[in-house]
């Protein structure tokens, strides 16, 4: 069971990112359905809320972190933190994780 509601009352710390991976499709366009099993798992999501960003520590300064909410982005094939909110799966990278952001 999950205490939190919404990914919104997740507030991410430092450089951190929290992510929603693209779902794959479940049907081909002919309408024959994908088993479960056999849908490839998508390197793309999109960003649902970034922490403010890290310390510089020989400056003191915050390094904001460059990415923010609704951009999406191209994710490597392993890492990140799982977190459950309801029934939903989002994954929380690093900022410096993440591969390279995709502008549309």
């Amino acid at each position: 069971m999950s205490l939190l509601k919404s990914a919104q009352a997740l507030k991410p710390l430092f450089d951190r990112v929290l992510i929603q991976r693209l779902k794959p499709q479940t049907q081909t366009a002919s309408g024959i359905f994908i088993p479960e099993k056999n849908q490839e798992k998508l390197n793309q999501g999109t960003v649902v809320a970034a922490g403010p960003g890290v310390v510089n520590p020989q400056t003191g300064e915050t390094v904001p972190v460059v990415l923010k909410a609704g951009d999406r982005v191209l994710l490597p094939a392993f890492g990140g933190s799982p977190v459950k909110v309801g029934e939903e799966e989002y994954l929380l990278y690093s900022d410096k994780e993440i591969l390279a952001k995709i502008d549309q």
